[in-house]
């Protein structure tokens, strides 16, 4: 009769035991030195080997002619407890044996001595699950227990147990089975079964399950029974991975804040049965890797992938900044829980991939920080006394973050270089000499630096920002508490915001405004500030309450305490 592959090759001696070397040396030595405790727990997650080596050491303890500190496995005791024949060799499941009449029956068993095996060994299998009054009816017996009783207590939750349980017993923490350990262990049964295994595969599958060697032996008897080589390919299509080439697609698209080709991805994954779940879980590690690889000196000691896959990881990292990689990530992890309870999982994903395509629309913490981290500098000018508005270079000074971060800001203005500025006095002055005109710049400069009487103040403006609110945040947040006067083709607006000078001298920031501007009144005008106040000047308001004002007009929560 067959036997699943976990099952038929489950550890029988120590030595047998992948990635716990800390625990089988440690336990191979007691029971040659004979310093056996008389209970011991067994912690850590699912498939380390907790259970298997609880049953090793019932049959070590019991064997009739160890070797080494490793059971015979020939013996008619040790075949007796593989085969279940012993009865001083007990195995019990909490979950399903949890009551107080449960452990009374089994500390009532601790009074007789063994028929057969030299000890009376209690496996009990997560533990954790026991109610309170059995972890009591067991406390006694655990404490004082006859000299030929072993309690062996495995269990994946430690925390749950009580305090006064731990304390009676040795503890053993079962680690996580490194990657490659798996691996190692997978090519070795593949060749003994004759299955055809390919490296880069054993790999794989040892990364999907997660440290536990039971997991990844039962996706390779469920990968040997589909085809007759296992390739990547085929671990794949059974485990329900995502390719490779679709995880790198996708974080370029987000990379190129390519909505529409994200979405395209996402349609094809959905069509070919992905399931959604699994696709953030996939997003989650490509993205941890992408980190470490940027991060990390040395990435390949802590992540696991082939030289091919860790050179493209290094070429997607190169792309990111250190701020929209913590953005991602964290909006990933969100996602995964909030996930697995949607009612509908398409369409869930798909509004958190266009939220990571689009910036600004995150509302993670790591996204509000880069806002946040603008604002506190501007806090430091003006408690420093700086003008707020006005003080470029100081804000410039200031300003350690790279452009990407601060994009989407309440302002970033780009002040003209000293060298621009002393090439464009020379040409000016050239140019007056040789026609002795003012040039059609000087001559706005002129209109927008004085009043006029004959200008006609423009009564929609309200209207106006309301639209520039739609189009530019920053831009409204320049123009909170502005005027605006028509004078010919001309539209002179008036703003103590020192910042709105700076941002109408971008393009797209005066288009922005020419068009609100239309789309209002029907005219085609050009916007050019004038300022209400000189630098030279000192505010007739508080600053602060200026910056305040600057702050609400954004989407970033503002509490005042007195």
């Amino acid at each position: 009769m067959y036997r699943a592959l976990y099952r038929k090759w489950r550890p029988r001696v120590f030595s047998d035991m992948s990635g716990q070397n800390h625990i089988t040396s440690t336990l191979q030595n007691a029971v040659m030195m004979e310093r056996l405790s008389h209970a011991y727990l067994f912690t850590g997650s699912r498939g380390t080997g907790k259970t298997t080596c609880a049953k090793i050491l019932a049959k070590v303890v019991n064997c009739l002619s160890p070797e080494d500190g490793n059971p015979c496995n020939k013996c008619e005791i040790c075949l007796g407890i593989d085969s279940g024949a012993v009865l001083d060799v007990t195995e019990i499941d909490a979950a399903s044996n949890n009551g107080v009449d449960n452990i009374r029956d089994l500390c009532e068993g601790t009074s007789f001595n063994p028929s057969v095996a030299k000890k009376r060994v209690y496996i009990i299998d997560e533990v954790h699950m026991l109610s309170a009054g059995a972890f009591n009816a067991l406390l006694k017996t655990l404490e004082e227990p006859p000299d030929y009783v072993l309690f062996i207590l495995a269990t994946t939750e430690v925390h749950k147990i009580p305090s006064t349980i731990l304390s009676r017993c040795q503890r053993f923490d079962f680690r996580r089975i490194p990657a490659q350990d798996i691996a190692d262990r997978l090519m070795f049964v593949a060749k003994q079964e004759q299955i055809e295994l390919e490296e880069e595969a054993a790999l794989l599958i040892s990364r999907v399950a997660d440290g536990s060697l039971r997991d990844a032996l039962s996706l390779l008897d469920q990968c040997a029974s589909s085809a007759d080589k296992v390739t990547v390919l085929d671990v794949s299509e059974v485990a329900g991975l995502l390719g490779k080439d679709y995880l790198f697609e996708l974080s370029s698209a987000i990379n190129n804040s390519d909505t529409s080709k994200a979405l395209h991805i996402l349609d094809t994954l959905h069509n070919t049965s992905c399931d959604m779940e699994r696709l953030i879980a996939e997003l989650v590690n490509h993205f941890r890797n992408i980190i470490i690889t940027k991060t990390a000196q040395s990435p390949e000691a802590l992540i696991v992938c082939t030289p091919e896959e860790l050179d493209k990881l290094k070429d997607t990292a190169s792309k990111f900044t250190y701020a929209s990689l913590l953005s991602i990530s964290e909006e990933l992890c969100f996602a995964g829980d909030k996930l697995r309870y949607s009612a509908f999982q398409r369409a869930y994903t798909e509004a958190l991939i266009m939220r990571l395509c689009t910036p600004a629309l995150q509302e993670s913490n790591s996204a509000l920080l880069r806002r946040i981290a603008d604002l506190e500098r501007d806090i430091k000018l003006i408690k420093s006394g700086a003008d707020f508005n006005g003080k470029k270079e100081e804000k410039a000074l200031l300003d350690t973050e790279d452009k990407a971060s601060t994009d989407d800001i309440i302002y970033n203005p780009q002040p003209q270089s000293k060298e621009e500025k002393i090439q464009e006095k020379p040409e000016r002055e050239a140019c007056d000499l040789k026609t002795g005109k003012a040039t059609e710049e000087e001559k706005e400069n002129e209109v927008k630096n004085q009043p006029d009487e004959d200008a006609c103040p423009l009564a929609n403006w309200a209207d106006v920002l309301s639209e520039i609110l739609q189009t530019s945040k920053p831009l409204y947040g320049s123009l909170v508490g502005s005027s605006c006067e028509l004078k010919g083709n001309l539209a002179i607006i008036k703003t103590k915001n020192n910042a709105f000078e700076m941002l109408v001298l971008q393009q797209d920031n005066a288009s922005a405004v020419s068009d609100a501007i239309y789309k209002i009144t029907g005219k085609r005008l050009k916007p050019t500030p004038l300022r209400t106040m000189t630098q030279d000047t000192s505010f007739d308001e508080n600053p602060l309450e200026t910056f305040i004002e600057r702050i609400r007009a954004t989407d970033i929560e503002l509490t005042i305490k007195e």
